[in-house]
């Protein structure tokens, strides 16, 4: 169970992070911190096109606070095929010694997954298999994000690649450039390259990051965004892809579109 506390600060920062939150997803919210104990702050939960979802990150923690007795995760031979990436999992959530457990299934392959998860599609599977048993297990009523994948066609990360690298480059004083002063268009250049060199190193989808950039930078478009605010985002963006790459993609995936019918 939610305390007060966690759900003030979860309140708090789900407000900040989503600004303008209708009444219902602020109630539902409310409902999903004190009956599960989940937390904004911690990543357990993410806000997008009008629904809340839970993380793999929020998951996990459930049974410990619940004190499950243990969870049991075995592939499907039948339905797996490692040469075209299709695998399959059950898993079995087992809330107590008596308890006679509860199981779901999970499945990945290239078609249902995000492009910047391609090729890891078995821990796909295997997260989805242990999500959807969790939240059977606990009565949990909203989707898990790790089971949306990218409806982007690859068209569309190409061309936000090339947005990306048609960000104006700024002259050293902050100002956009006008064509004139080589150093601050190298600066510029340089910025670019840089996001670009990031994305492409480590799988990223361009249109993903792109959202999040914006948001990150606090503009309505990436074009509006000083040359320092994309530094940092470049900054930020690498040292994290470094540190927690899954992290981050479950980050990125936060700014996708859900798959119709998924559960």
């Amino acid at each position: 169970m939610g305390k007060p506390d966690d759900l003030s600060q979860s309140v708090r920062w789900a407000r900040k992070r989503w600004r303008c939150l209708p009444p219902l997803a602020l109630d539902a919210l409310k409902q999903l911190v004190t009956s599960h104990g989940f937390s904004i702050v911690m990543g357990d939960l993410l806000f997008l096109n009008g629904a809340w979802y839970v993380t793999h990150i929020g998951l996990p923690r459930l049974p410990q606070r619940r004190s499950c007795a243990g969870i049991r995760v075995q592939a499907l031979p039948d339905f797996c095929d490692s040469g075209s990436s299709q695998w399959a999992f059950n898993t079995t959530v087992f809330k107590s010694q008596n308890c006679r457990g509860f199981v779901s299934y999970g499945d990945a392959n290239p078609s249902n997954v995000s492009r910047i998860v391609h090729g890891a599609e078995m821990r796909v599977a295997e997260t989805r298999a242990v999500n959807r048993a969790l939240r059977k297990a606990y009565g949990i009523g909203i989707c898990s994000i790790e089971e949306v994948g990218s409806m982007a066609p690859l068209a569309d990360r190409r061309e936000t690649e090339k947005e990306v690298r048609k960000l104006p480059p700024e002259s050293t004083n902050g100002n956009r450039n006008n064509g004139h002063g080589s150093n601050g268009n190298a600066n510029g250049v340089r910025v670019r390259d840089c996001l670009c060199q990031v994305i492409r190193q480590h799988g990223m989808d361009a249109e993903l990051v792109k959202a999040y950039a914006i948001d990150f930078c606090g503009k309505k478009t990436l074009r509006e965004a000083t040359r320092e605010q994309v530094e940092n985002f470049v900054t930020h963006l690498a040292d994290w892809a470094e540190k927690d790459r899954n992290a981050l993609l479950c980050q990125l995936n936060s700014y996708s579109r859900p798959q119709a019918g998924a559960a």
